[in-house]
């Protein structure tokens, strides 16, 4: 996972903690959020203007934000979302922080 710090690691969204699986561009971004949701995983982006729950392709063919976006799952998903994409287990970012 990337270690970009544009978007914070740990974030409260919908009064639940989430968190950073990475930084990406938007279009790299929405074909992850489509391999966590087939997987059964809830993910959200943080583009810098607004929380984005639902992308309607609409709005990335008519030029909405394309830029980085941080990617989020809900903490308590964050181990099976790396399952989901193959990647290699490890802690939740912040995690070290906490203790």
């Amino acid at each position: 996972m990337s270690s970009e710090r544009r978007f914070a690691d740990r974030a409260t969204y919908q009064g639940d903690p989430w968190v950073r699986l990475d930084t990406l561009p938007r279009i790299m971004a929405e074909g992850w959020r489509r391999t966590l949701a087939e997987g059964g995983v809830v993910s959200v982006i943080r583009t810098p203007f607004q929380w984005v729950m639902a992308s309607p392709v609409i709005e990335i063919e008519t030029g909405g934000y394309q830029g980085d976006v941080g990617l989020y799952v809900p903490l308590v998903q964050w181990d099976e979302a790396l399952r989901v994409l193959g990647e290699p287990s490890e802690p939740p970012p912040g995690e070290e922080e906490e203790r």
